[in-house]
């Protein structure tokens, strides 16, 4: 499979994800607006996440995967899951543990987190209410994310692929099931969280159970412990763990800062980061997903020739469907915003706070997603060790940045900082490949980087002066949602026209792979 094909597979399939996931932040934006129950509510959703990468999607599955394949390979279905049945136990017990501990510390957990609550009266208590319904959802991710592991070494990647939409789903339907018989909205969109967490559960459960995989209860903690592939495991997580944590603490100070910023402020960035997370997400993890097997195997051959070609592949196309997409996204701020999330509680204010959080995010945006397309080059050699320092680094620069600016600017002082930071990691990718060798950007490169970012620019014009345009002849553009459908609709069909002419015309977009790709596909 082609570096673009793979791009466009992983990214279809989070594609469909991330859409249901604004149609989600759509619902929780009209029922919850950005006011103080919706900040509560933001950080009992982001709590569990902190330790996700963790447990989760993050450390330990990473860690476990190619163990649990080895195994199938060398030594059949069976006995490989027995192994994973104990290394399931494990992460049962750790995982459930910490959720008892939380639990009964939450109070203190939900100050740490968000000391600015305490301004608002009610609304600390709030919070830790909606923290102890929504906490048990880390254990059930958790299970989830290591069903989904053993789901794709055997090549089945759909099933895993539709669990985060199942997420999605409940909480829309929440608002209609739950939320009228709860004594707020926040209360019944919480237990939304965690019944997803149960579907998402018993639909991999079921998926493994076609396959023929049973992970049967392995009581025998005092065994498992002593077996030396679970110590392999644990030693292999370290690693990941270190990194993992530092990425945890820098979203745990994040909140921190902006609970200190006023009501709404935290959920003005959650909105905001959203947006940015839809090309980030879609394009950003497919690159970093498909690159990571392709340069594997050019490297373990010694084809260090493809290996720099499809480097090269990977950056532009991070390159030429980001910089577009966040030129948009800083022209188009308030209007995309408008259309999107201000309905019943979140406000024409709201609004305008969100957009200005979603231009300065969106800034550092081609930056975050050149690094994931950077970042697999150290993990085909091995080298897990060197993108824990870089993200040490980006937690500092975040940090010290959010201190300062939050001063003048606020909530969006927040979102400048987390830009400036994905400079410095961009910064660190380029400087670290080229200092040990691994690639480094070349002439005819620099050159298509030159095109991309002349196209996404005019495009960028365009799409401007055809929002001011109607602003200007249409007084209701802004203030009707039909309007604004037929607005963006329009604005968008320039923008893309503009920008396909322009790749055109300088040849920075191959329609005739993507047309070959459309045929196999249909044909």
């Amino acid at each position: 499979m082609s570096l673009f094909k793979s791009i466009a597979t992983f990214g279809g399939f989070t594609l469909i994800s991330r859409v249901t996931g604004f149609v989600r932040d759509m619902v929780l934006a009209y029922f919850m607006g950005a006011g103080a129950m919706a900040d509560a509510f933001v950080v009992a959703f982001k709590l569990p996440n902190l330790f996700r990468s963790l447990f989760a999607e993050g450390a330990f599955t990473s860690a476990f995967v190619p163990l649990f394949s080895q195994k199938l390979v060398g030594e059949g279905k069976k006995r490989a899951v027995f192994f994973a049945a104990q290394a399931m136990m494990i992460l049962a017990v750790i995982v459930g543990l910490l959720v008892i501990l939380f639990e009964l510390l939450m109070p203190y957990v939900v100050t740490i987190l968000a000391p600015g609550f305490h301004n608002d009266a009610g609304k600390i208590e709030l919070a830790v209410e909606l923290c102890r319904i929504t906490f048990p959802f880390l254990l059930l991710i958790s299970i989830v994310s290591f069903q989904g592991g053993i789901l794709n070494s055997f090549e089945k990647f759909a099933a895993p692929a539709v669990a985060p939409v199942i997420l999605n789903i409940t909480m829309i339907l929440s608002a209609f099931v739950l939320v009228p018989f709860m004594p707020t909205a926040a209360h019944g969109f919480a237990l939304g969280i965690t019944l997803a967490g149960v579907f998402e559960m018993l639909w991999l459960y079921f998926n493994l159970r076609h396959i023929g995989v049973a992970l049967h209860p392995y009581l025998h903690l005092a065994k498992i412990m002593r077996n030396p592939e679970i110590k392999t495991l644990f030693k292999r997580i370290a690693p990941g763990v270190v990194g993992a944590g530092i990425y945890q603490i820098n979203m745990a100070v994040d909140t921190i800062l902006v609970s200190l910023a006023g009501t709404g402020a935290i959920s003005w960035l959650y909105y905001a980061n959203r947006l940015q997370q839809l090309p980030l997400g879609v394009v950003g993890a497919a690159i970093s997903v498909a690159l990571l097997p392709i340069l594997s195997k050019y490297l373990k051959a010694g084809d260090l020739q493809n290996a720099r070609s499809t480097q090269n592949q990977a950056v532009e196309y991070g390159l030429l469907l980001s910089l577009p997409a966040a030129v948009l996204l800083i022209v188009l701020a308030r209007p995309i915003v408008t259309f999107l999330f201000q309905h019943g509680a979140f406000n024409a204010a709201d609004a305008r706070m969100t957009a200005y959080a979603v231009i300065a995010y969106s800034i550092g945006l081609p930056c975050y997603v050149l690094a994931k397309a950077m970042m697999p080059n150290f993990f085909a050699r091995g080298d897990t060790v060197t993108p824990v320092k870089y993200s040490f680094w980006v937690f500092v620069t975040n940090l010290i940045f959010n201190i300062i600016l939050m001063q003048w600017f606020g909530h969006v002082g927040i979102a400048m900082a987390t830009t400036i930071a994905a400079f410095v990691s961009l910064g660190q990718y380029i400087v670290g490949l080229k200092k040990r060798g691994y690639w480094q950007f070349t002439r005819p490169l620099l050159i298509q980087f030159a095109k991309i970012v002349l196209a996404s620019l005019i495009m960028g014009v365009g799409a401007w002066c055809t929002n001011a345009a109607l602003i200007h002849y249409f007084p209701s553009y802004l203030t009707r949602q039909i309007c604004l459908f037929g607005g963006l609709a329009v604005v968008g069909i320039i923008a893309l026209a503009i920008l396909l002419i322009m790749g055109k015309i300088l040849h920075i977009i191959d329609f005739r792979q993507i047309l070959n790709m459309a045929r196999r596909k249909h044909g």
